[in-house]
């Protein structure tokens, strides 16, 4: 078989969908760890930076195990080359320019929200791009997912953030919305080419295109990669951030899109924001109200009530 034909090869066996779901769990738990770990990346890297040396680790990483577990790198049509572009493009490049423009712009409790939005705009594009029909139960758990990650990222006070995004909306929020656009196109496009290409290969490629997005940007721009000398624990947390919140989350998000569809497998990114105060209490000794409590038990909640398969 030849490295082109493997390229849209399926997994040789599929896993069951209770291995999927954990994964997705895993792989939420790693992104809401990832929170954690920018915030010791950003004390040495600019947010560019820091995005361009996680995808510069993770996209020559995950090629390698893409040329070994296809027995060669594998290769791509002109239509999966584009597809794998445009995965680059929207869920690397696009989603981290728009998110470090608007955490320069915006408290980092109303990006938790904002993320919170991707499930529902992915279910949205899904609902009007491939006639999926989610039924009430799904937009029940989507939307008390959404409220208890409110709740978690007001720290028990969604009425008084909400007021205050609605009165001061402005380039931050705008540039949130983008990064929910590019993540759900990242989404949707990636369900089409994972009709011909693994999980993987899709991931490896596209970190790849997001990478040289990114490194042509800082290139072009000018703009700083550092703000001090970094040392041995940035070091440690560029490693993480593309190990632990790339090349696992993205593979098995993308083996999520595969076998539960685009909606079920987005709706577990809303336990990012769960993990990521719960890193954040654990790790840096941040508080933890009762009210905060139960906006992580709301989105434990909607997460089962979206993602459980029907009777």
């Amino acid at each position: 078989m030849t490295a082109a034909s493997l390229a849209h090869s399926p997994a040789p066996s599929a896993p069951t969908e209770g291995a999927v779901r954990r994964k997705l769990i895993l792989a939420a738990m790693l992104w809401g760890g990832g929170f954690s770990a920018g915030r010791v990346a950003a004390e040495s890297f600019t947010p560019l930076g820091a995005a361009a040396a996680r995808y510069a680790l993770a996209a020559a990483i995950l090629l390698w195990l893409a040329r070994r577990a296809h027995g060669g790198l594998p290769r791509l049509s002109l239509r999966q080359a584009a597809q794998t572009f445009v995965l680059g493009a929207t869920g690397v490049f696009a989603y981290n320019l728009f998110f470090f423009a608007a955490l320069a712009r915006m408290p980092a409790s109303r990006t938790a929200l904002f993320v919170a939005l991707s499930p529902v705009a992915v279910a949205l594009v899904g609902a009007l791009w491939t006639r999926e029909r989610l039924g009430a139960r799904k937009w029940a758990g989507i939307l008390a997912a959404l409220v208890g990650a409110a709740i978690l990222a007001s720290r028990g006070a969604p009425g008084a953030m909400l007021a205050d995004v609605a009165a001061s909306f402005g380039a931050g929020e705008l540039f949130m919305l983008g990064a929910v656009a590019a993540w759900a196109a990242y989404t949707m496009v990636g369900r089409a080419a994972l009709t011909g290409l693994t999980p993987l290969t899709a991931t490896a490629y596209a970190a790849a295109w997001g990478f040289a997005l990114l490194a042509a940007t800082l290139a072009l721009s000018g703009a700083p990669a550092l703000v001090g000398a970094p040392g041995a624990a940035a070091w440690l947390t560029v490693l993480f951030l593309a190990v632990g919140a790339t090349v696992v989350p993205f593979v098995w998000y993308y083996e999520g899109v595969r076998a539960l569809g685009p909606t079920r497998a987005a709706a577990f990114g809303n336990l990012v924001p769960f993990f990521g105060v719960l890193f954040g209490v654990v790790l840096l000794g941040e508080s933890l109200t009762p009210a905060m409590l139960a906006g992580g038990a709301m989105i434990v909640l909607g997460v089962w009530q979206t993602t459980r398969p029907p009777r």
